[in-house]
């Protein structure tokens, strides 16, 4: 009888997270930047309609960068996680944290062998204040392995983050208004590309905690032109 083909754990984990990485560095990065009254989303997606970001309920916004269909799969099954539990229960009882959850959970079990590859995404889970619009803003950046990172002020994912971090880190303030925050993320984008990215391959999206029940938002066109020349 033939020998069964034996991989180490260790080795195994270890080919899966460097399969995972290679998948998503192919792609382009996103990054996301607290403001005075929210959180913005920016990245360079020359695309129309296959967006990157989108809202899941009331005061949560998704992004995500990676593989396509894996994150689509995953932003759809959190909308219907999100609509359960607010039916079922108050729709001030869905959070960002428990989504941040669900999608660690989900992810981690993936990569541990639940199918036959790790999927090759890296997720972004924000939620603003729903009701003094006070800051009090929330990100979890989410790994293709199930990790799960509660960050604050900004976030680079996807792809080579170490230049886009430093980028962020050199231009963000306190109390930036919304078009400033839109300006930071364009700005540390184009320097990390090593040149400038125009508008109309930005993808713009955000939450503004002062809009009335439902916070997610998208610029684009003139709107979009305005922010970006502001100042």
């Amino acid at each position: 009888m033939a020998t069964p083909f034996y991989v180490a754990p260790e080795q195994m984990m270890k080919d899966r997270a460097e399969y995972a990485r290679k998948g998503i560095a192919r792609g382009r990065a996103l990054v996301a930047v607290e403001y005075e009254h929210g959180v913005v989303f920016v990245s360079e997606n020359p695309s129309r309609s296959l967006y990157k970001t989108s809202e899941i309920y009331d005061r949560i916004g998704f992004a995500a960068v990676g593989r396509y269909n894996e994150f689509e799969s995953m932003r759809v099954a959190g909308i219907r996680l999100a609509d359960v539990k607010g039916y079922q229960y108050a729709r001030e009882d869905v959070t960002a944290k428990s989504l941040a959850n669900a999608y660690s959970q989900a992810l981690g079990a993936i990569f541990m062998g639940g199918e036959a590859k790790p999927y090759e995404v890296e997720l972004l889970v924000a939620e603003v204040d729903g009701d003094t619009g006070e800051p009090g803003h929330e990100l979890y950046h989410i790994l293709y392995d199930g990790s799960i990172v509660d960050e604050s002020r900004f976030v680079a994912i996807g792809g080579d983050t170490e230049p886009l971090t430093s980028a962020l880190e050199s231009r963000w303030e306190t109390d930036l208004g919304r078009d400033q925050a839109v300006q930071v993320c364009v700005a540390a984008l184009s320097e990390a590309a090593g040149r400038d990215i125009q508008g109309d391959n930005l993808e713009v999206s955000g939450l503004d905690a002062t809009r009335p029940r439902r916070r997610f938002f998208r610029l684009r066109g003139e709107e979009l032109a305005t922010a970006l020349a502001d100042g």
